[in-house]
């Protein structure tokens, strides 16, 4: 788990003088990691009470195409780039902006998977 709590240093390199440790609500979770595969979705609890789905596994996306204006549902085939990260394009990681090869065609993912819960992409020309 990951601490997103004020850094102790200040921009000068100066330290902070903390009057309160690391709390439990400023603590992150382990990336989902969204694969290619048959449907798995969790829900995880989040400040406040609210609820996040998390895409496991995604086998279609939800596919816009700009041109028509019509959203269609598409296979998704794998990922062919990520700028995020390159190493994601080999292990098949979906994530924002990555493109992923459907068969209806190439597309860009506008969603985040592991936020949302669902792909949505838009068709590349």
């Amino acid at each position: 788990m990951q601490w997103q709590g004020r850094s102790v240093r200040k921009p000068s390199g100066g330290r902070y003088h903390t009057s309160q440790g690391k709390k439990r609500s400023e603590i992150g979770r382990a990336p989902a990691e969204t694969h290619i595969g048959e449907e798995r979705r969790k829900i995880v609890r989040t400040y406040g009470g609210n609820q996040k789905v998390r895409a496991l596994r995604v086998g279609y996306a939800t596919v816009a195409n700009p041109a028509t204006g019509e959203t269609q549902k598409a296979k998704i085939e794998k990922v062919e780039a990520n700028s995020a990260n390159p190493n994601y394009v080999r292990r098949n990681l979906l994530t924002k902006g990555a493109i992923i090869k459907t068969d209806i065609g190439r597309a860009r993912i506008v969603s985040r998977p592991s936020q949302d819960g669902v792909v949505n992409a838009v068709l590349l020309a």
